[in-house]
This record gives C-alpha cells, structure tokens and sequence, in this order.
C-alpha cells in the first residue's frame, strides 16, 4: 500500500522549484482530513469530474451546435484535449500536472449554452446587474452553485485550482484576495492549452464542415508548414488522414515551441521559485515572438473565414433569440424556473442573477426545447 505521503515525497523530489506542491497547497475554504491515498490536487480534479456541471458540457457548443453532427468538438471533448495539451506540456517542464489538469477541467463549466454567442448574449442581458463572463462563472459554480456535501456549498477546491480557473490576464484579485501579478505557471500552462487545443480543433471541424478551404489555409504560415510535412511522411494518403496528420503536427510544433520558450524565459528572468512567477511583470508560458506572430495569423484567418461564416451567424442570432425570450420569460413570471431556482428568488437572492445561473447551465438542447416548451402552443410543457 502507498499513503498519500508517499507521492507527496515523489513529488517533491520530482518537481522543478517553481512548481506548486501538493503538500505546501494553501488549503481550502473549510478545512477537510487529507485523503489516505490522493493528493490535494488529484481530489481537485476528482471533484470536477464528478460534477453535475461537467456532465453537462457534453451538450453544450464549442463551434458547432450538438444537433449539427455526432463528430464536432462538444465543450467536453474540448476540454479533454487542452487537458491532453496541459498535461504534455507540464510534465516536460516538471511542474504539476494534477494542478494543470483539475483547472483545464473546470476552465469551461460556465460556458452558456451556444458557446461563444450565447455568453455575448447573456453579457449583454446581465449588463445593468454585474454582466456575465464564463470564467467568473466557472469560479461560482465550483465555489456555490454545485452542491455535493453537507458542510458546505460548491466542491471546496483548493486555492490553487480556484485562481487558476479564475486566471484573468491582467493583475487580479486571487480568491484568498490576495493582490498577485500572475498565477502560477500551472494556471498559466492551462490558459494556453486551452488556446491551442480550440484552434487546432476549430480547423479540423472546419474543414470537416466544409466552412474552412483546405487550400486557402495554405496563405497561413503555420498551416502551410504543417501540410508540408504530413504530405512528406504520407504521401498518396487521402485528404481525411492528410487533415488529421497536419493538425497532429500543428499542435506538436506549437506544443515544442511553448516548452522551449518557456525554459529559455526560465532562465533568463532567474526564476528560482513560486514567488518569482508571481512577482514576474509578464506571463512566462507563451509562445517564442515568431510562433506567436504565426499563431496570431492564424487566429485571424479562423475569425475571418469560421467564426464569422454565415452558419455559423445564423446559429448566433438564432441562439440570441432563444436565450432573450427565456430571459425575458423568467424575469416576467419566476415561477416558470424549476423549484429551487424559484427559492432562491424568494429567499432574496437578485432575481436576474438567479437566471443568468440557469440559462448558463443549459445544454443547448435543453435551452431549445425549453423555448419550445414555453412558445410552441402546441408543445407539450
């Protein structure tokens, strides 16, 4: 049998001195026993897994509506890969992958149903009473809104996680209240696994889809490097193998230039601990000044030609109408919200915050047919 002590010893010896240990975590907001057998950060992770809101996420858009096909990305099969991408990437530069994994996780559980477009649609209806923004709703989901144990509500992570989940870009607030320039580089390596796991999905659903040209990709210097070297090593493969062998190979040389930069800026900015990481005035995981300028290339090819393409508008603008009629329907009569959301009204939580909670944690099916439900006169309610 091996105790928790255990693999908090491996740990320590294993983990470069900027990493954050299991065994020196900050702790959590009520007090628990240790577990005999799991670390701090593994029961973290756990506890994601287990929730009610990551469950959801199978249902809810990353690009492409469920209902569009059983083969696009869902906010989880998102998720699985940037935490594929974190883990990879922290385990070579020997920090902790439990802590990078559980914040990958959670870095998407308050997404709204209709991804991107259903949160600008929430911001917007939520503007006048604090706005709505998917990382500080991932933070009150995991800290409130899920509720599991009898001491308490949310999961009662531990700090670590939670500033990771919370990870703004600029100077914050962590939860303890702490003002820090930046996380730890185990938020900070799941932040950009997170970003490199979308784009290189978005492309392969894309081209999938027939929204992105394959050939117009090529005008993008890391596409066109990329599709060089898969056509090299599987020359006569059809175009299905020929996508996937360039994504492969996208997402490795993206992968290898963050482990490289980050080592370099390591060293060069003599980063001997945590505390060196926080106080630093730049974020040390990122890409080298030439992959970034590529990626940025990248990013604005996907926002000209994907995101903004016409099905995928449409999908906008009828996702804004379902969720303002839902909005507008909870706010005229509470009562049409399931029980406890109602209580919670009642027992003088603000009402719009109340069903800004319920419409984000609709899966995109739910929320049609909710709108079904209570605009079709011939739905059965």
């Amino acid at each position: 049998m091996l105790p928790r002590q255990h693999f908090e010893k491996l740990e320590a010896e294993r983990l470069a001195p900027w990493a954050l240990r299991s065994a020196e975590s900050r702790g959590r907001r009520y007090p628990e026993e240790e577990h005999p057998f799991r670390m701090a950060f593994q029961r973290d992770r756990d506890r994601v897994i287990h929730s009610s809101a990551f469950r959801r996420l199978e249902y809810k858009t990353q690009v492409f509506v469920n209902h569009e096909g059983d083969h696009y990305r869902t906010r989880l099969t998102h998720t699985m890969e940037a935490s594929q991408i974190a883990r990879t990437i922290a385990r070579a530069l020997r920090l902790n992958e439990d802590l990078s994994e559980a914040i990958v996780l959670a870095h998407d559980l308050g997404h709204t149903p209709f991804g991107h477009s259903g949160e600008r649609v929430l911001h917007k209806l939520m503007r006048e009473h604090g706005g709505f923004e998917h990382n500080a709703q991932s933070l009150r989901i995991v800290e409130m809104l899920e509720e599991r144990y009898p001491g308490w509500k949310g999961l009662n992570l531990t700090y670590e996680t939670l500033e990771g989940i919370q990870k703004h870009r600029t100077e914050y607030d962590t939860p303890e209240g702490e003002r820090v320039r930046q996380p730890g580089l185990e938020a900070q390596t799941a932040d950009l696994a997170d970003e490199i796991a979308y784009n290189n999905h978005d492309i392969d659903d894309g081209i999938a889809s027939g929204m992105l040209d394959a050939a117009e990709l090529e005008s993008v210097a890391l596409w066109r490097e990329a599709v060089g070297e898969a056509r090299a090593k599987c020359a006569g493969a059809g175009p299905g193998v020929l996508r996937t062998a360039t994504i492969r190979r996208l997402i490795d040389r993206l992968v290898t230039d963050v482990i490289l930069t980050v080592e370099s800026r390591i060293e060069s900015q003599g980063v001997q601990a945590v505390d060196d990481v926080r106080r630093s005035p730049d974020r040390i995981v990122g890409f080298s000044e030439a992959v970034s300028e590529m990626n940025a290339e990248l990013k604005r090819h996907l926002y000209d030609n994907l995101y903004r393409h016409t099905r995928v508008i449409r999908m906008g603008m009828k996702a804004e109408r379902i969720m303002e009629d839902l909005f507008h329907a909870y706010v005229h009569q509470p009562e049409q919200m399931p029980p406890h959301f109602v209580r919670r009204v009642r027992e003088g939580e603000v009402l719009e915050r109340v069903i800004a909670d319920y419409i984000a944690g609709m899966t995109d099916r739910y929320a049609m047919d909710e709108h079904q439900k209570l605009f079709d006169p011939h739905a059965r309610v």
